[in-house]
């Protein structure tokens, strides 16, 4: 397992000297480890590429294996040294999450701790930091809207338009239309992102289609109503991602992912559902949206 946790730690970090600094072990410690391995498995896990590392075919494998085999493990561990754990803890989660991370992240937790209740909470951005600044939610996961002084920047996903899969456009830069906007109720911070991108490219917009609910969002747009702005996540196969230059569309930023504890003290209960997490993300999101380590060269 230490060897495996090596190899994960270093090809998240982007080098096993970073990795080696994040474990708290030699640069020769975590090479020797990462031979040992590459003799185990008979072939080579990881190759230079310019002044970082690229994983082989078999790294590849390896590295879906590794996280499976040290999540179970790290699962196990914590379930034994947290079985007296009880009481219960308040979790807000996004909805673009809902799906997706939200029953990985539960299960793993109600099976490690059977005796501690979960109350979570699915609530927009504004809602969510709301609620852990007044100590109503102890752990949320978050988009990072720069107002939060504290918690832990995780991710950043990169932010895209979207519009129905239909060959057609639903709007053309050169006609003279407004461009239909489909959007969230308001305060939504990516609501807030695309008319302030708009505006600073000159572009006319309406609002066309406002949903309470990120299924309606979907569903609006799956149906041509309007061009959406969301991250990739939770994006159904109805909806495509446009090309901002091929279709005269403002370019976008990332959007930071935060997850913000409320300030309470030390509380192992939150401290493992907060691993959990952080280790569910790591299967879920590409490697490269992924925020290194603060202690990562």
């Amino acid at each position: 397992m230490d060897a495996l946790r090596s190899f994960v730690a270093g090809i998240d970090a982007g080098s096993f000297a970073q990795a080696a600094n994040r474990l708290g072990r030699s640069t020769s410690a975590v090479s020797a480890q990462l031979k040992k391995l590459e003799d185990q498995a008979g072939t080579a896990l990881v190759r230079k590429s310019g002044r970082g590392l690229a994983l082989t075919d078999g790294g590849e494998v390896l590295l879906s294996y590794a996280r499976r085999l040290l999540n179970l493990n790290d699962e196990a561990v914590s379930a034994i040294r947290g079985v007296e754990l009880e009481g219960w803890i308040r979790l807000g989660i996004q909805e673009d999450f809902g799906e997706t991370v939200l029953p990985e992240v539960l299960g793993r937790f109600a099976r490690a701790h059977p005796r501690v209740r979960i109350e979570g909470r699915i609530a927009r951005n504004s809602e969510l930091c709301e609620k852990v600044a007044s100590g109503r939610l102890d752990l949320a996961l978050a988009w990072d809207d720069d107002t939060a002084s504290a918690g832990e920047r995780i991710a950043s996903l990169p932010l895209c338009w979207l519009s129905a899969t239909a060959e057609e456009p639903i709007w053309r830069p050169d006609g003279n239309e407004p461009l239909p906007l489909a959007a969230l109720e308001a305060p939504c911070l990516l609501r807030t992102i695309a008319c302030d991108h708009l505006d600073r490219q000159g572009i006319a917009w309406r609002i066309a289609f406002i949903s309470p609910s990120l299924g309606g969002l979907w569903a609006a747009t799956a149906a041509g109503l309007g061009i959406a702005l969301r991250t990739p996540m939770g994006r159904p196969p109805t909806v495509r991602a446009l090309d901002p230059v091929a279709h005269g569309l403002p370019p976008l930023p990332s959007l930071g992912l935060r997850l913000l504890r409320s300030d309470k003290g030390a509380n192992p209960i939150c401290d493992h559902l907060a691993t959990i997490i952080r280790q569910a993300l790591q299967e879920t999101l590409p490697t490269d949206w992924m925020t290194r380590p603060q202690n990562a060269d």
